[in-house]
C-alpha cells in the first residue's frame, strides 16, 4: 500500500478510491431508502408508518455515529502511523478499535431500549405513531452490535486501499435488504416490523463479511488480541470526536425541525409534513452518503501524505475530492430543482403529497453546491487530526441551520421552513473556504514544507 501511495499519482488513486466508495454509499443508502420505499406503500397506515420512520431515523442514525467515532478516528490514525512508517502503531490501532466498537456497542443497546419511549416522544412521535415507532426502533437497535462494529471496521479495508472489498463489504448487505424487505413485509406481512428486521439481518450479513476479512490473511493489517492501551484509544477519539459530533448535531437539527413542524403545524398538518420531511432528508442522504463516501475512500490519502510529510500532494487530494464530490453533487442539484417528483413518487401518491414534497426538496437543496466544499475541506481536516480548523467551520453551518429553523416560521410562511438548509449550506461554504485559504493553507504549508 504504502510504494502506491508514494509512486501512483493523486489523480488516479482518488478515481480508484474514491469511485468504488461512492458507489458503496449508494448501496449503503438503500437500507435507507428502501425501507421508507416499502413502508410508505403499506396497504393501510403507509404514510403513518413513513412518519413514524422519519421520527425513529434521528436517533437511529446517531447511534451510527459511534461507528464513525472510532472508525474514522482509527482509521485516520492507523493511516497517519502508515505515512510516518510506524506499521506497530497502526497494528494496535485497529486492534484497539475493535474492542471499542464492541464495548460501546454493547452499552448504546442497553441505554436505547431502557429509554426508549420518552426518547421517542421526545423526537415528535405522536400517540398515534408510537405503536408503529415502537416496533421499528426496538427490532433496529437489537441490531447495534452488527451495525457499528460493520461500518466501524469497514473503514479499516478502505484505510489499507482495499476500496473494492470495502464496497462488496456494503453492497452484500444492501442486497440482502432489497431481497428480504418485500419478503418480510409483505409475504409475511411484519408490516414496519419486517422493515427493521430485514436491515438488521443485512447488517449482519455485512459485518460477517468485515471480520472475515480483517481476520483473514488478506489485509497487511489484521485484528488481534492483546495491545489494547488508553493512550491509542484517546488517539482514536480525538480525531474521530468530529465526524461523531457532526452526524450527532445533525440529527439533533432534524429533531428540532419535526418538533418546529409539529409544534407549528399541528396535529394533522404536522404529521403530513413530518412524513414529507423524511422524504427530504431521504434525497439528502443520496447525496451526502456518496460524497461522504469520497471523502471516506480517499481519507487515507489525506492522512497518509500528512503523516509523510508531503504537503504538495495533501493538496493535490484536497482539489481532486473537491472536484469529484461537486462534480457528482451538481447532477443531483439538477435533478432536485427540476424533476424532484419522480423521486417523490416512490413514497407517496395523491395530489397534495407529491407536489408539496417536492417544492420541500427544491427549497432545502438550492445551496446543494455548498455540501461539495464542506465535505472536501471538512473532511479533509478531520482525516488529518486538525480538529481545531475543521470544527468551528463546520458547527457555524450547523448553528446557522438551527437559527433559522428556529425563527423562520414565525415571519414566514411554514413551508419556507425548508429554505433553511439552503441558505446555511451558502453561507457555511463562504466561510469555509475563506478560513481555508485565509489560514489553514498557510498552516500546513508552514509545518509540511
Amino acid at each position: 500500500m504504502e510504494k502506491e501511495f508514494e509512486h501512483v499519482p493523486v489523480k488516479k488513486l482518488i478515481l480508484k478510491l474514491g469511485l468504488p466508495a461512492m458507489a458503496a454509499q449508494f448501496f449503503n443508502i438503500l437500507y435507507n431508502i428502501i425501507d421508507r420505499i416499502y413502508v410508505g406503500n403499506l396497504p393501510q397506515n403507509g404514510e403513518l408508518a413513513l412518519a413514524s420512520v422519519g421520527i425513529c431515523a434521528p436517533a437511529l442514525t446517531t447511534v451510527s455515529a459511534f461507528a464513525y467515532l472510532v472508525g474514522t478516528g482509527g482509521s485516520a490514525s492507523m493511516s497517519i502511523a502508515l505515512g510516518r512508517r510506524d506499521r506497530l502503531y497502526a497494528q494496535k490501532t485497529i486492534n484497539n478499535a475493535f474492542v471499542m466498537l464492541l464495548v460501546i456497542s454493547a452499552a448504546v443497546t442497553a441505554i436505547a431500549l431502557i429509554c426508549k419511549r420518552p426518547l421517542l416522544y421526545l423526537l415528535g412521535c405522536s400517540h398515534t405513531m408510537y405503536p408503529f415507532a415502537s416496533r421499528y426502533f426496538t427490532i433496529y437497535i437489537c441490531g447495534t452490535t452488527a451495525a457499528l462494529c460493520g461500518t466501524g471496521m469497514n473503514q479499516f479495508i478502505l484505510a489499507q486501499g482495499f476500496s473494492k472489498q470495502g464496497m462488496l463489504s456494503i453492497v452484500i448487505g444492501a442486497i440482502a435488504n432489497v431481497v428480504l424487505d418485500p419478503l418480510f413485509i409483505f409475504v409475511f406481512h411484519f408490516g414496519i416490523a419486517g422493515a427493521a428486521a430485514a436491515t438488521v439481518l443485512s447488517q449482519i450479513l455485512s459485518l460477517c463479511y468485515v471480520l472475515h476479512f480483517l481476520f483473514g490473511n488478506k489485509a497487511p493489517i489484521r485484528i488481534q488480541k492483546g495491545s489494547y492501551q488508553k493512550d491509542i484509544m484517546k488517539c482514536i477519539l480525538k480525531i474521530g470526536m468530529m465526524p461523531f459530533f457532526i452526524i450527532v448535531l445533525d440529527n439533533f437539527i432534524i429533531i428540532f425541525l419535526n418538533a418546529s413542524l409539529r409544534y407549528h403545524g399541528g396535529s394533522q398538518t404536522g404529521d403530513q409534513y413530518i412524513a414529507c420531511a423524511a422524504i427530504v432528508q431521504s434525497f439528502m442522504v443520496i447525496v451526502t452518503c456518496p460524497a461522504q463516501g469520497i471523502t471516506t475512500g480517499c481519507g487515507t490519502l489525506y492522512s497518509y501524505h500528512y503523516g509523510a510529510g508531503n504537503y504538495t500532494k495533501v493538496m493535490q487530494v484536497f482539489r481532486y475530492v473537491f472536484l469529484l464530490c461537486i462534480t457528482y453533487i451538481g447532477l443531483l442539484f439538477l435533478f432536485a430543482q427540476f424533476a424532484p417528483q419522480f423521486f417523490v413518487r416512490m413514497f407517496v401518491d395523491g395530489a397534495e403529497n407529491i407536489p408539496l414534497a417536492s417544492s420541500f426538496i427544491r427549497k432545502y437543496t438550492l445551496g446543494l453546491y455548498g455540501i461539495a466544499v464542506q465535505y472536501a475541506i471538512v473532511d479533509g481536516l478531520t482525516a488529518m487530526g486538525k480538529i481545531k480548523y475543521a470544527l468551528p467551520i463546520s458547527l457555524f453551518r450547523k448553528a446557522l441551520y438551527l437559527v433559522l429553523i428556529f425563527f423562520l416560521p414565525f415571519v414566514t410562511d411554514l413551508k419556507n421552513i425548508f429554505y433553511a438548509g439552503s441558505i446555511s449550506d451558502i453561507l457555511g461554504s463562504c466561510l469555509t473556504i475563506f478560513v481555508f485559504f485565509t489560514i489553514v493553507k498557510k498552516k500546513l504549508k508552514k509545518e509540511l514544507c
